[in-house]
């Protein structure tokens, strides 16, 4: 099927690419280090860590037949596969939950049991920061959660989000090192952050933080959240995380393994092999939905060589301020919506966007919708349903819109997550 014949499927199968070159099975092995002399244990946190364990565990067990592999992997609800030695724990994300915690606590605990002579290979993906939760004493999951909810409503970054989970857990700012300690370890990370900061990724459970108590204070008063008497007293306290020449972090290693970088070169060389012309904007690209789809709209409108098709790929993360009152819908598909309304008028104009993990919107459900897809049609279509597409914008309602008009891409979990994938195709 080319891109003349189904432009949609076609953009289809570029979201697809993208996936499959950051999936765990795709980017892992050739990281993972030969087995200890003691013992090895894995410690996963994340949207993919079941699946990212498993592949650790069949590496093992094919390259060395009999090593003895024990672990923890902590993923979110719906995310499990099955592992051999590993035991996989379900926990709540975006907002922490008890069964977070107490997955964290045993991970704690097995760090806390390593020797000298033993090794932890951590596996990291986008997701771990909420999944890894282990509050201070004093501080109730609650209150960390009642937070959460507050911070992600506003659209502020991931960076700051994860500064303020940083500064109230005891896994977390190098906190996890500093258990692993005096065994060996090597962090291998599936990246979600623009930057691919590792002290931001996962906020750093094996890695020096840069940041204080009265940073993560600041950012909350900085965005007018309410916050919960414990937690002002913990930040006040200033507890000091490892500090970075801590003799923690001599035994470590750091490694990040794929990026959103990697998928859309795999969505890029598979657009070329289509003869289309490719530009990739970026994968850091951090914006409200509504300010991306208006650059991203001002970039389709651009084209300058009407005889070859055109691909316009981005990452990153779009964000949305909720009000008190909305609608269905995630960050991608409101993109989606917006780029529609601003792109109202051009023709042969088709587009994309998607969460990589599958699921567009931190709070929904594994059989959510990753995204949706847009045509030059998509306006004329909706009318003659009788929807308004700047009212569900206004309401932030793009799931209700897309779903009614058969526009929503449901993929289930990946398994992996380097954030967003936005792919425009400007036919020739």
């Amino acid at each position: 099927m080319t891109l003349h014949e189904d432009p949609r499927r076609f953009l289809l199968n570029l979201f697809e690419a993208a996936v499959r070159a950051v999936q765990p099975a795709a980017c892992l092995r050739k990281h993972l280090p030969a087995p200890p002399e003691g013992r090895l244990v894995i410690l996963a946190a994340g949207k993919a860590a079941a699946a990212m364990a498993a592949e650790a565990e069949a590496f093992y067990e094919e390259r060395w037949p009999g090593t003895e592999i024990e672990g923890i992997a902590i993923t979110r609800y719906g995310h499990t596969v099955p592992t051999n030695h590993v035991a996989v724990h379900e926990a709540g994300h975006p907002f922490p939950d008890g069964a977070g915690e107490n997955a964290s606590r045993g991970m704690l605990s097995l760090a806390n049991s390593l020797r000298e002579e033993d090794l932890a290979v951590v596996l990291l993906s986008g997701g771990a920061s909420a999944l890894l939760s282990l509050p201070p004493a004093g501080v109730k999951i609650e209150e960390k959660q009642k937070l959460t909810r507050a911070l992600l409503a506003t659209g502020a970054p991931i960076a700051d989000i994860n500064c303020v989970r940083r500064h109230l857990s005891c896994i977390k700012g190098g906190r996890l090192a500093e258990a692993i300690d005096p065994a060996r370890s090597i962090t291998l990370a599936i990246s979600d952050v623009a930057g691919n900061d590792p002290s931001v990724i996962a906020s750093g459970p094996t890695v020096p933080a840069h940041t204080t108590a009265l940073d993560a204070l600041s950012i909350i008063e900085r965005f007018r959240v309410p916050i919960a008497d414990p937690i002002i007293e913990c930040f006040k306290q200033n507890l000091a995380l490892p500090a970075p020449d801590a003799p923690c972090f001599d035994r470590t290693d750091f490694r990040i393994i794929a990026t959103g970088s990697h998928a859309l070169s795999a969505a890029a060389a598979l657009a070329r092999e289509a003869g289309c012309e490719v530009s990739i904007v970026g994968d850091e690209l951090e914006a409200s939905a509504l300010e991306l789809a208006t650059s991203h709209a001002r970039m389709a409108r651009s084209h300058t060589n009407p005889g070859v098709p055109r691909i316009i790929l981005s990452g990153g993360e779009a964000t949305v301020a909720l009000g008190k009152n909305h609608g269905a819908g995630g960050p991608n598909q409101e993109f989606a919506l917006a780029l529609a309304l601003e792109l109202q008028g051009e023709r042969n104009v088709h587009a994309l966007a998607c969460d990589t993990d599958g699921i567009d919107g931190g709070s929904g459900a594994a059989s959510d919708p990753a995204g949706a897809v847009i045509s030059s049609r998509t306006l004329s279509r909706a009318k003659r349903l009788g929807l308004d597409a700047e009212m569900a914008l206004a309401g932030h309602d793009a799931g209700t819109f897309f779903q009614t008009l058969g526009d929503l891409i449901t993929t289930g979990p990946t398994l992996t997550n380097v954030n967003d994938f936005r792919a425009i195709l400007v036919s020739a």
